[in-house]
């Protein structure tokens, strides 16, 4: 495993093995079998090219109504727990006791991406935000806390985690683009990237 800071991202290269991982997809299964992946609208009326749902006590939602956490699938039934193994990871890595509240779960199918942006729903910046990275290749771009600035760019991994917290939790960052079907993990191919956040 490598560890490298970029920009003030703590980024664990290679950090969860082969079984690890098959046991995140796994995990992730059973949440969307009880929270479906959606393709979520912007406030504006855009489909993003993410899919997306959640586990714990609130999930990330987008619609006409705006950006926000809600305590319910959109369908109207409570978010399944985070699993375990995803748990660990936050034990491991993000370096506070508190405990995440959301599992944000993306799916990046080909020709998905996510611009730039911030998270900035929480209640308090001040727990980090930690991204696991399972299945293809991804671009992750990571700029500053001002919008237009300069970035720099890397290549995440299958097994690849990403902290976010002091200068780089309010750093604006995306995924501009997916090498699909570079990565054998998921069989019909494409990335999940799994975002723990504490809300409240």
């Amino acid at each position: 495993m490598a560890h490298l800071s970029v920009a003030g991202f703590e980024i664990y290269k290679g950090y969860l093995d082969s079984g690890a991982q098959d046991r995140l997809v796994t995990a992730v299964r059973d949440v969307v079998r009880d929270a479906p992946l959606v393709r979520p609208v912007t406030p504006r009326g855009q489909p993003m090219s993410v899919q997306m749902t959640a586990a714990g006590q609130y999930g990330w939602i987008t619609d006409r109504q705006g950006y926000r956490y809600a305590s319910k699938h959109p369908r109207g039934t409570p978010w399944p727990a985070i699993p375990e193994p995803v748990l660990a990871v936050w034990r491991a890595l993000s370096g506070v006791d508190r405990h995440p509240e959301c599992c944000l779960v993306n799916f990046y199918g080909e020709g998905a991406r996510m611009s730039l942006h911030q998270d900035r729903d929480e209640a308090s910046y001040d727990w980090p935000v930690l991204s696991i990275s399972l299945g293809d290749d991804g671009l992750f771009r990571m700029g500053g806390a001002m919008r237009g600035g300069k970035t720099q760019s890397v290549w995440l991994h299958s097994g690849d985690v990403v902290v976010m917290g002091g200068d780089a939790r309010l750093a604006h960052h995306g995924v501009d683009r997916i090498r699909f079907g570079s990565c054998s993990l998921l069989e019909n191919g494409g990335r999940l990237n799994l975002t723990l956040r504490v809300v409240t």
